[in-house]
This record gives structure tokens, sequence and C-alpha cells, in this order.
């Protein structure tokens, strides 16, 4: 290891970071800030709803709690990276990030151990412009971090749901 990549290491660490909880939706790594998880958990039984929408896959008893739980891949239109020969897995060995907003607390389903890792905020990117300008995202992509040959979509849990959605949630 020479000298100048010592002194960039050096440089990465004094750099401000972001500390977030990365999952994977489909083939991509998508990332929340650790201060919006209040926990990661195996995901219990879920209890099935009528007339919800269908990115929700029902609600379940978690420490007590019944909350929500959200099928992310659903809710952005991913293809599920647990489909086997054509056909979902169940969500009975899958993961909880139970996320804590202002007015409700919210389940997300990820299929694999979710990961903490640190990313300086200078490797955080906005989305490009043009993806704004479509308006597909409503904001909730917070950024697109860069970890080596790794992005990672940054979200901001409190802008996936839109204002009626929470509000349901609260009731």
């Amino acid at each position: 290891m020479n000298t100048e990549s010592i002194s960039e290491k050096k440089e990465v660490n004094r750099e401000p970071s972001v500390h977030l909880i990365v999952f994977k939706l489909g083939s991509e790594e998508y990332g929340i800030r650790i201060e919006q998880v209040k926990e990661v958990t195996f995901t219990p039984e879920i209890a099935r709803m009528p007339k919800i929408p269908v990115f929700i896959k029902g609600v379940a008893n978690i420490r007590g709690d019944i909350i929500a739980l959200l099928d992310l891949e659903e809710r952005f239109h991913i293809s599920s990276s647990a489909l086997v020969n054509g056909e979902a897995k169940s969500y009975s060995k899958s993961y909880t990030l139970v996320l804590e907003a202002k007015d409700y607390t919210i389940g997300l389903l990820v299929r694999e151990v979710p990961q903490s890792l640190s990313i300086p905020v200078s490797r955080i990117e906005k989305t490009p412009s043009f993806i704004q300008d479509l308006q597909i995202n409503d904001n909730y992509i917070e950024g697109i971090g860069k970890l080596g040959e790794r992005l990672i979509i940054v979200l901001d849990i409190h802008k996936i749901l839109t204002f009626d959605e929470a509000e349901q949630l609260k009731a």
C-alpha cells in the first residue's frame, strides 16, 4: 500500500459519514439511515387484511405492537429476488425492518439478512436530475451511495408512503 492510498483512507475516515442498514430489493441494494430503523427481526406470522393495497402484506405482532408490513419490491414494481422456478417464496424466512416514523410504526419485509455499514457523506450523490424530473420517486430516494463497485440507493423512509397511506396507518 502506498502512502497516497493510506492518506486517502485516513481522509475518508475523518469525513462525516452516514450509517445505513442495507438490504436487497430485486438485485439492487437499498439503504435506510440507521436512526430510522428501530430493530431488525425475523418476520413473524403475518395476518392478511382485507381491502389493503397489494404492497401491504398484512399486520404482525412484533414485541406486543401490531404493525403493518410492507413489501417494497411490490411497492416499487421490482421483480422479486425471491422467485424460485417462477413461484414466490413465502415470508417465513425473511426479515422485518421495524421503522418508526413520527406518527406510525411500519415493518419492511426483506429477504436477506440486512447489513450495517457507513458511507462517507461525500460518496452519496443526489439522484440524477432526469429521474427527479420524471417525478416517479416523489423524492423518497435521498441519494445514491457509491462504495467501491457497489451502488446503494438511499431511501428516505418518511417519504415512501403517500400522505393518505400514512394517515391510514395511524388509524
